[in-house]
């Protein structure tokens, strides 16, 4: 990206092992770690500013399954920092047990998507202030599997985890497809985005035949370097500046299912997502 070279990023995670962090920091960027387990985000902290020499870095309590947790990282994000040129919504989680997160949504929904809506809902002002920004989130291919139940979004009538995981990454794009629309203009630009199947603790919830086949094929999984690079080709990549609401992988754009790119059904989920989240998005 064209301007100061000093860009502050926010990287919402579950767990803060990888190297997407210090790559970032190679650049010259001014990290935070926004994270739920802060003894483990210190811990990368340390590591990250040892391996980069970059020691701004700084990590900050985050919990996408609490919605009090998101409002009161996002007010503190804005009264200590000026700026925010990069938004990475990359928390989640996957085919876990059903369960439900502190507002009573459904796990997988609650944190992989709406739990980023409220983040970048509350961070959007300071965003557009600081552009040109970028605002990346992190999907996967089996977007491609999901369906979106508007009457049932929250699988209060029945639950299937796989259905639930992919439902939630299918919200990814959808939600990307309609933030780029409607930030048309602003000098924010919005990018969803498949990582590859990457060697992390993401898939410790799979058990029965997919464990099984999980045994298999992990070895043939992407390391979290070879994982971060369309992560950080979508953040930084100059080419990118004037493109919008696209989807990649492999850090190339590339065409995600029909249903991330239905205009209607990304409009009924935007509105669906704001009831839940009992906000007004302008």
């Amino acid at each position: 990206m064209k301007g100061n070279p000093q860009k502050y990023a926010k990287f919402s995670a579950r767990s803060p092992k990888g190297m997407l962090h210090d790559r970032l920091c190679y650049r010259g960027a001014k990290i935070i770690i926004a994270c739920r387990d802060m003894e483990k985000a210190k811990e990368a902290m340390k590591e990250i500013i040892e391996t980069s020499g970059n020691d701004n870095v700084k990590c900050m309590k985050l919990d996408l399954s609490d919605t009090k947790s998101i409002r009161e990282f996002a007010e503190a994000f804005k009264k200590d920092e000026p700026k925010l040129n990069i938004l990475i919504n990359n928390a989640g989680v996957m085919i876990c047990p059903y369960g439900k997160t502190a507002d009573g949504f459904e796990t997988q929904i609650g944190v992989n998507h709406l739990g980023h809506v409220l983040l970048t809902y509350l961070l959007l002002d300071l965003i557009k202030e600081s552009a040109p920004a970028r605002i990346l989130t992190v999907s996967s291919m089996v977007h491609s599997w999901g369906t979106i139940n508007l009457e049932d979004l929250n699988s209060d009538k029945s639950y299937d985890k796989m259905k639930a995981y992919s439902q939630s990454k299918l919200a990814n794009v959808l939600f990307s497809h309609s933030l780029a629309k409607r930030l048309k203009g602003t000098g924010v630009t919005c990018y969803a985005l498949h990582p590859g199947a990457v060697k992390t603790d993401l898939q410790r919830h799979v058990s029965g035949p997919m464990y099984l086949l999980m045994l298999f094929i992990r070895p043939f999984f992407k390391t979290a370097v070879q994982g971060a690079q369309t992560t950080i080709y979508c953040a930084v990549e100059p080419s990118l500046e004037n493109e919008t609401g696209q989807y990649y992988g492999d850090c190339a754009r590339t065409d995600c299912c029909p249903a991330g790119k239905d205009d209607d059904l990304a409009q009924k989920l935007w509105e669906l997502s704001c009831r839940m989240l009992n906000i007004t998005w302008e």
